[in-house]
């Protein structure tokens, strides 16, 4: 599966194998899968957004995409469990 299991390559997570975290794959099984997958996970994944964007927010160098100015920003709702953004925000960082 992994060509150098010494030598630390982050690449080698990353899509190459699709592998997801919806616990069907066997190269997860350390962490659970199927039936027996983390119960804390719908939680973790929702929480997630929340904790990367409080981290972001502490950072005063974001900047809107080039062209939108934030009184043209589409602010429309799409509606489910949980109130998304139709248009999800899109947040340069500056150099």
């Amino acid at each position: 599966m992994w060509d150098s299991l010494l030598c630390l390559d982050a690449s080698s997570c990353l899509v190459k194998y699709g592998i997801n975290i919806t616990g069907r794959n066997f190269e997860l099984i350390p962490f659970g899968g199927g039936r027996r997958i983390c119960p804390g996970l719908p939680l973790a994944m929702r929480m997630l957004n929340l904790m990367l964007g409080s981290l972001l927010n502490c950072f005063d160098n974001w900047k809107l995409e080039d062209g939108v100015a934030p009184e043209t920003m589409n602010m429309e709702d799409k509606f489910g469990l949980t109130l998304e953004k139709a248009q999800p925000l899109i947040a340069v960082p500056m150099t």
